[in-house]
Order: C-alpha cells, then structure tokens, then sequence
C-alpha cells in the first residue's frame, strides 16, 4: 500500500478559476501531486490529452445550487460522475442536499458535501437527516468560508463530530478550492493549501475512489503521516517529522469529547470499549494540522 496526495476541489477557467485547466494541471504536477479533480462549477471538465507524467485526472464537478428565495449555498462536490449533474434547488436546505446527493449518486459518484459555514449555510442538524453522502469538508483553504465557527456558530469539526455522534459515518476531508494561479495573498483561493492523502495499493481512478469511499486517507493543511494503523484494541499513527517542528496529537470522539493527548510524532491509543467513535487531530507546532478517519467501535446489542 502507498499513499498517495490529491487535491478534490479544483477550478478552472471553465467556470471562475484563473488559470486554464492545462495550467492548472501543470501547477498540481510541479507541486508533487499525485491526483487531482477539476470540480468547476456546474461543469465537468476533462482535458483532451491525458499527460502519463502528470496526476491522475479523476472527472468532477461541484453542483452548486441555492435555496428557493433564499441566499443559502449549497456546494455539493460529484467525484468521479460519468455526466454533468445539474442542480437541484428546492425549498428547503436538507430536501436541497439529499436531492443533489441523490443526483450524484445516479451519476455514479460520490458526494463531497463542501464548506458546510459558507455563508454560515447547514450544520449537521441538517446534515444527520442527510443519506448517501460520502465526505465533508473539515477544512477549506478558501477565505470566508468560517473554519473555525464563531459566536452562536459551529466551527467545521464540531458539525463533522455532530454527525458521526449520530452513528452516520462520513468521512472528513481537507481542500483547497483554488481558484487563484497567479497572485498569491491571503484573501485569494490559492491552491497548496489542503489535500487528502489516500492508502491504496495502486495510482488508479478505481483504488483512490475505492480509498475515499472507505476512509482510507487522511487529510492535512502540510502535516505529513507515515502510516495510521488501526484495529478493535488500538489507534496507532507515526508522523513524518520534519525539521524542529513539535507535535501534539489530540484523539476524540463523540461530540468532540477529548479522550487523550499525546505529545511526539509516535502516538498509540488504546480504545476503553465504551467509544461510539475514536479520531484524532494532529497540531503541529507551525500551526499546521492533519486528521485521521473515524474508527467506529463495535457495540454490544
């Protein structure tokens, strides 16, 4: 098994990004990419030459719709469709997602629910009714999509926690969302700032899918991982150390409740039994961080 890093939520020209999808593509190959998905908005944008030196191209799109009379975005990331998945924009936020989600799925894709605080749009009140959803995003590089959450507003974890608190599993990811090639700053979607490093046995649109669908990745804002182990007794993570840079692991679980923190770059914690779910966070001294799966815990009937 080998990791391998790719970006899932990627524009272009083809709808508001600034470089062309060849540009783009070039910029993830010189930036040691492994896969990358062009996710335009409305659109499924495919390249007319595939380039054996460059990341594996895995088709997307992010349905974006909103809310029938209301200013709610809903970004819907439709990884690896076979067609254009038009929007569906409803009355209500969960009958907006579920039909978009569903829309998806007929398009034989998975579903990346994107920037949950845009526009401070859902939380997981309204994603627990949701069915058919494979990921979420816990962090998105873009400005102005509230990370952290705010007075009276849930940060990105605490909706992805309130979530798997309900027994549903989806899986969180880590994006850029780039939109900007050409001038870096702050207040610009640039890209290098998010991925998912996914476990596969081999570079194939079949074995990354297979390693999204299942949670078999982790995602980082630069943190690196050597390898996340786990099994009914254990969690065990090794981080890549780099430099001086110091490490603090912290391992939680339902409603963000936090079981332990370790200090290092070897961590291993052993599960009590009473765990609905076990993941962990990693913090780097740099301010960087990375997240492991959920380990859901079997449970006595």
């Amino acid at each position: 098994m080998t990791w391998y890093k790719g970006n899932i939520h990627t524009h272009t020209t083809e709808s508001d990004g600034d470089g062309d999808p060849e540009f783009v593509t070039n910029w993830f190959k010189e930036h040691g990419y492994d896969f990358l998905v062009l996710s335009d908005h409305n659109h499924r944008t495919l390249l007319d030459h595939h380039d054996d030196d460059g990341p594996l191209m895995i088709p997307g799109e992010e349905v974006s719709a909103r809310i029938f009379d209301v200013k709610v975005p809903i970004h819907i990331n439709g990884i690896v469709i076979s067609r254009v998945v038009e929007p569906i924009e409803l009355d209500s936020i969960v009958e907006t997602i579920q039909a978009n989600v569903d829309a998806i799925r007929q398009a034989d894709g998975i579903s990346s629910i994107n920037h949950p605080n845009y526009g401070w749009a859902f939380d997981h009140h309204d994603l627990i009714q949701i069915n058919g959803a494979s990921l979420l995003e816990v962090y998105n590089a873009a400005p102005f999509v509230n990370n952290q959450g705010g007075a009276g507003k849930y940060s990105t974890e605490e909706i992805w926690d309130g979530v798997l608190s309900e027994g549903k599993v989806i899986f969180g990811v880590a994006s850029d969302d780039s939109h900007h090639y050409y001038d870096f700053a702050q207040d610009k979607h640039n890209p290098g700032r998010g991925w998912v490093v996914v476990e596969a046995e081999e570079l194939t649109q079949e074995s990354i899918i297979y390693g999204l669908r299942n949670g078999l990745f982790y995602s980082s804002t630069v943190v690196e991982l050597e390898s996340v182990k786990s099994n009914s007794r254990q969690l065990q993570i090794m981080i890549s150390e780099y430099r001086d840079t110091l490490y603090r692991t912290v391992i939680s679980g339902e409603h963000g409740k936090i079981f332990a923190e370790v200090d290092g770059p070897d961590v291993e914690f052993d599960f009590k039994g009473n765990e609905v779910y076990v993941r962990a966070t990693v913090f780097s001294s740099n301010g960087r961080k990375a997240w492991t799966q959920p380990v859901f815990l079997p449970r006595d009937n």
